[in-house]
């Protein structure tokens, strides 16, 4: 026989052995398959709860519910010469093959055959992922043919992208880490769509023994499972030789890097309020919020360890929180760093007041230019002092505010009334607290006697940046816009912060650039900064977590400059606040005559001179009103009703709000049982009427 006929006759050979070898497998992988279960893809679904930024970025991810790290990812997440070196490493046949590589199974059946044990699987990615859905700790022909047939099983099901991506999110990289992305933040601290040549080479040798070349524990065996890696990137053409050599210098991380973990305190808030969902998308901007959490660690380090540093950090156009501190330090016991500070409770001293001048202004009863007393005065009991205990005399209302004048300030609020006032701060929504000793609230309110939080009252300021309606702040960003009910009219927005653009600055800072208030509470418990320009409001709050005193903690000194700093970190937007038509800029000497100086015994605006006097038609005082007889549905109803005065009326019943500000002389309230009442009603110009009834 010739040497061309024995060759023949050796390919006819060879050609019927492999016929019979596809054959056999074929039938066993049919004998295999009859009597699996359906694949269980539960695997694929359990992954780590993320809290992402207004753009995707991560904040905080948390771990599964069994301990791992596990965060979703898909191939548009990871570095594309990444995906290209996986292939060429574990899969090269990858996008043509049907699940399992022929060529590859014959190659570990003769490397089998010549050692006398498996060494290599012949495993395509399509396999390894079916293992990782159906892990199984053996490694015999069974478990083989059980991968094969659930690879052909996941490639009649999927694409090859999505293949590729539960592999990413499934392959093991050591200790509680699944996933090339929990394994990029945990070695490399950074997402996996950009890696260098050598963190892309190591990652792809990891999944192969995940716990042997551990890079934090077992950093050579990394190394050289790493170069192994390299030198099949080099032979396939996906590197040159320089940039094989330069991956080769680069070191190996010898410990792991800690996953993100930003605005700590929204992060388990939102989680808290949904616990089944497995992202939440805020509204915060995760550069500024790591940018504001790093100022507050820098500027405490010249505080008290006790100390702790919040700001809150407002979209003035939507409503949307852009970053929210909670404390210096989440996991700093004496800071007691889990508490989110900007929803604590807090006396805001001074930053009250530009809200007192806002409501004077919009009430007719005075103009930034209005001339006011600033001299001891006596309010029954209560005898308010500057805080650096002296009197300026007489003295325009700007500069009232700018200096943060006590007396002045409580002099428009009795003018004003402290319930009003009150009322309609929480007309907005905004929620304040008062001394548990109850009854009227005092004059005190206006310096700090009260409670709110740094939420609400960064709220409000940004109602002051927005032209007078204060819309609820949103930290969701599916949460769309908040409703934004009117604190005050344009005219009298636009003139406190007028005045509060020129309020001198702290040292060292630019005047005019933003307006801002400070405060400080009784006893130098709390210290604010709040200011705003045209786009952005920022809140500051400096104090004890406990309430604790601590000497010279002062809003200007302490907070003013941390909310400069903020703003310089944020990009100022120093154009100027557009001033509505309706305003009036003049001097005192040129403002109506009612507006020149502050008084009590004549009307402040031309519609209050003209308007006929207050009076509450009905119920009249010391009437007996049967209930009974005008109950709708079983519902009790006392109609009101009011004659003369200014719109809009607020009515309240024992000193306490019970309707909204309505324009109507007409209100319908529903008492909540029987008996003696007080009954009033403020009208537009602050004046007001009571009765006392009795309900039966």
């Amino acid at each position: 026989m010739t040497v061309a006929g024995r060759s023949f006759r050796t390919l006819k050979i060879a050609a019927a052995s492999l016929a019979l070898l596809l054959a056999a497998a074929t039938a066993s992988l049919l004998h295999y398959a009859a009597p699996l279960p359906p694949l269980d893809l539960t695997a694929a679904t359990e992954r780590s709860t993320v809290v992402l930024d207004r753009e995707g970025r991560l904040l905080r991810p948390f771990l599964t519910t069994d301990g791992r790290w596990k965060l979703p990812v898909g191939t548009g997440d990871v570095d594309p010469r990444y995906l290209a070196m996986l292939k060429a490493f574990e899969d090269r046949r990858f996008d043509s093959h049907a699940g399992i590589d022929g060529l590859g199974l014959a190659r570990a059946a003769g490397q089998m055959l010549a050692n006398g044990r498996i060494v290599s699987g012949g495993s395509t990615l399509t396999m390894q992922v079916a293992r990782l859905l159906e892990p199984r700790e053996e490694r015999s022909l069974g478990a083989k043919l059980r991968q094969a047939v659930r690879a052909i099983e996941l490639e009649r099901r999927f694409t090859k992208s999505q293949i590729l991506d539960l592999y990413l999110t499934l392959a093991p990289f050591g200790g509680n880490l699944e996933g090339v992305r929990a394994a990029s933040l945990a070695y490399f601290g950074k997402e996996p769509k950009r890696l260098s040549t050598a963190e892309a080479a190591l990652l792809v040798a990891l999944p192969q023994s995940p716990e042997t070349r551990r890079p934090d524990r077992f950093v050579e065996s990394a190394r050289k499972a790493r170069d192994r890696v390299l030198a099949r990137v080099e032979r396939a053409g996906l590197a040159t030789a320089a940039e094989i050599a330069a991956a080769r210098d680069e070191p190996v991380p010898t410990a792991r890097k800690p996953f993100p973990n930003l605005a700590p305190h929204v992060a388990e808030q939102v989680v808290a309020e949904a616990p089944g969902a497995r992202s939440h998308r805020l509204s915060l901007d995760a550069r500024l919020q790591a940018t504001l959490e790093a100022l507050a660690r820098d500027r405490s380090l010249g505080l008290a360890p006790q100390v702790s540093i919040a700001i809150l950090a407002v979209d003035n156009d939507t409503g949307e929180i852009r970053a929210s501190v909670g404390g210096v330090d989440y996991f700093a016991a004496e800071r007691a760093g889990s508490l989110d500070l900007t929803r604590a409770l807090r006396s805001p001293g001074s930053a009250l007041k530009p809200f007192i001048y806002a409501l004077a202004f919009d009430n007719g009863i005075a103009h930034p230019e209005t001339m006011l007393e600033d001299r001891p005065a006596r309010y029954g009991l209560y005898a308010p002092e500057n805080f650096d205990m002296t009197f300026q005399g007489m003295i325009s209302a700007r500069k009232a505010l700018q200096l943060s004048l006590n007396v002045p300030a409580v002099e428009l609020l009795s003018a004003l009334g402290a319930q009003r006032f009150l009322s309609r701060l929480r007309d907005v929504g905004v929620s304040v607290a008062m001394p548990k000793e109850g009854g009227a609230p005092g004059l005190a309110v206006g310096l700090g006697g009260l409670g709110i939080t740094l939420h609400d009252l960064t709220r409000l300021y940004v109602g002051l940046a927005r032209g007078g309606d204060a819309p609820g702040l949103t930290v969701r960003a599916d949460d769309g816009g908040a409703p934004s009910p009117r604190l005050v009219e344009p005219v009298a927005a636009w003139y406190v912060a007028d005045t509060l653009l020129g309020a001198p600055p702290p040292l060292n800072a630019v005047p005019g650039r933003i307006a801002f208030k400070t405060g400080t509470s009784y006893g130098y418990r709390d210290a604010w900064a709040v200011g705003f320009d045209r786009k952005h409001t920022i809140g500051v709050w400096v104090g004890r977590a406990d309430n604790g005193a601590v000497p010279g903690l002062v809003g200007r000194v302490v907070a003013a400059p941390i909310l400069f700093d903020a703003f310089a970190r944020l990009g100022l937007d120093p154009r100027p606040f557009p001033q509505p038509r309706d305003s009036i800029v003049a001097t005192s000497t040129h403002l109506p005559p009612p507006l020149r100086h502050l008084r009590h015994d004549v009307p402040k605006t031309v519609s209050a001179m003209t308007t006929p006097s207050l009076r509450l038609a009905f119920p009249p005082e010391g009437a007996r009103i049967d209930l009974a007889a005008s109950a709708t549905d079983g519902r009790l109803e006392l109609n009101l009703k009011v004659a003369g005065g200014a719109p809009p009326y607020t009515w309240l019943v024992d000193g306490a709000p019970v309707l909204p500000p309505t324009r109507r002389r007409e209100a319908i309230w529903q008492p909540s049982g029987k008996g003696f009442l007080r009954i009033s009603v403020i009208d537009g110009t602050g004046a007001s009427e009571s009765v006392s009834v009795r309900l039966q």
